[in-house]
């Protein structure tokens, strides 16, 4: 239904999705099953210990990582293991990468030149890429059923079941405890001790410089996505990844609590968190119900740090106050700043 609103052949889509189901089917050679070749390979990433799933795409189809994140985290991040997808984190130089990292290039016919140069750096030096050809938009299709298939696989080598999603639902109940709370005292509990203002840059900067060298870090954020807000985030991701070559992700709430919320509380204790919060300026009733949607927001939000703590998880709160912009500005300015900082000592 979104394809065909966006006018797109529905017909081509669901058509190269067909045509790989035929190619990766049971009656083809594993070796030549591009499902299970893509998934072999990510299983045995896993087992060599690039765990990090980095995803390079072209601009013009780059939303598709969102779909292929959900996709992984959920069905791989259990029973203390996963694969952690790594969405729109912007290519490096090759330093700034460990040897935890497993890249796919999805490249499509409009390819980004820039992105050429930079994966075949990668490459030059070492770096396991898998390259992917997207010759139209209704090839992506296709790229569904592989991802669908490789993931299945991935998850078999690795021992878990790719088909369930046991902490998602833990994060549910514990939105509702906190909902039936809010209900009964007219307020949601306090702040936990995990929770600071944008101006404790010390204990923020501490907190993320605990990740060790196969950790990644997390940015969860509880308020509304905008192209200033990614491209402040965007900048602390870089800063943290470019000093320390830790893998960083990044997920508006309460989105990604059904993504790679997931990983974050089933996977492997691999993550260090930064929760992302904020005041709101315009609430509305939800219909029925006698909270609003800010409140539910704060619940899921609360929610996920609570399980996130239940579960052993290095995870810390950030609130941003009323002026969400203002306060990721002053977060990335002195993240960015601090590692400028060290750079210059360093040289």
């Amino acid at each position: 239904m979104p394809a065909a609103l966006v006018g797109a052949d529905v017909g081509a889509l669901v058509g190269s999705g067909v045509e790989f189901a035929a190619a990766s089917g049971p009656a083809v050679p594993v070796a030549e099953s591009p499902g299970v070749l893509l998934g072999a390979a990510l299983g045995a990433a896993v087992a060599a210990g690039r765990d990090k799933l980095t995803l390079v795409i072209s601009p013009d189809i780059a939303s598709f990582g969102s779909w292929i994140e959900q996709l992984v985290a959920e069905s791989s991040g259990k029973e203390g293991k996963g694969i952690v997808p790594v969405d729109l984190e912007p290519v490096g130089a090759p330093e700034s990468y460990a040897d935890d990292r497993f890249f796919v290039y999805i490249r499509s016919a409009a390819a980004d030149a820039k992105q050429d140069a930079a994966v075949a750096a990668l490459e030059k030096a070492g770096q396991p890429v898998v390259r992917i050809a997207v010759d139209r938009r209704e090839s992506l299709g296709r790229e569904i059923y592989r991802w669908e298939m490789a993931t299945a696989i991935a998850s078999a080598t690795m021992g878990v079941n790719p088909f369930d999603e046991p902490n998602v639902t833990e994060a549910k109940v514990a939105t509702s405890a906190l909902l039936a709370q809010a209900a009964a005292e007219g307020k949601l509990p306090a702040a936990p001790d995990d929770t600071c203002d944008v101006s404790d840059v010390e204990r923020i900067r501490t907190h993320l410089a605990g990740a060790t060298p196969k950790d990644y870090l997390a940015f969860c954020a509880y308020f509304v996505r905008t192209p200033e807000r990614d491209a402040a985030l965007t900048r602390i991701r870089v800063a943290c990844r470019d000093r320390s070559r830790n893998a960083t992700t990044l997920g508006y709430g309460p989105r990604f609590l059904h993504s790679t919320g997931q990983l974050h509380k089933g996977g492997a204790n691999n993550g260090v968190f930064l929760q992302l919060t904020a005041d709101t300026k315009a609430d509305l009733p939800v219909p029925g119900e006698s909270y609003t949607f800010a409140t539910l927001r704060d619940a899921q939000a609360l929610g996920d740090l609570q399980v996130l703590k239940r579960r052993g998880r290095r995870a810390l709160r950030v609130h941003l106050g009323a002026d969400i912009d203002a306060g990721l500005e002053a977060l990335a300015d002195a993240i960015a700043g601090a590692e400028r900082s060290r750079a210059r000592k360093s040289a």
